[in-house]
């Protein structure tokens, strides 16, 4: 068993392989294992009163999955739909959902080193969903606590009760 660090809601055995994705101008990183697949983009059907960055739900092979569009929930500048446009659907605490972001970038795997605890700043995330920030050459990663932010009241997925 490897080292283990803990940076506030960042603990790395070793190392960690993140899905990138980019939003706007800034590239996020999350757990793959929290990923079941990777889709284009396709025009959700639309639930009343759902928040605007809800964009309705698609039938996944028999599986109604809510779509979250980051673009909109972090307000970033614009949120064009593109042949770019993808959706990562996600398996968090036993609940498909669907994130749309500007374009998935790779596949990176972060040493311990390479990661460092998130500054304390206002910004449009919480940074209670921020894991911390990876480093890869030139490249900086946002890594969020998927799970965690897909649980969190404000995002109308779950009654609020973060996953077992």
């Amino acid at each position: 068993m490897g080292k283990m660090e803990n940076f506030g809601n960042l603990a790395l055995i070793g190392a960690k392989e993140f899905l990138t994705f980019r939003l706007g101008e800034e590239e996020y990183g999350i757990d793959i294992l929290k990923v079941q697949e990777i889709r284009g983009y396709e025009n959700p059907t639309r639930i009343a009163n759902a928040p605007a960055f809800i964009k309705g739900v698609v039938n996944l092979r028999g599986v109604i999955v809510p779509i979250v569009d980051m673009r909109l929930k972090f307000n970033c500048a614009s949120a064009e739909y593109n042949s770019f446009t993808v959706v990562i659907v996600l398996n968090v605490g036993g609940r498909v959902v669907g994130m749309v972001v500007d374009s998935v970038s790779d596949v990176l795997e972060l040493q311990n080193e390479n990661v460092k605890p998130a500054p304390e700043l206002s910004s449009a995330i919480d940074a209670a969903f921020i894991m911390g920030l990876g480093s890869v050459g030139e490249r900086m990663l946002i890594l969020l606590d998927i799970e965690h932010l897909m649980h969190s009241p404000d995002m109308c997925l779950t009654d609020g009760q973060a996953a077992a």
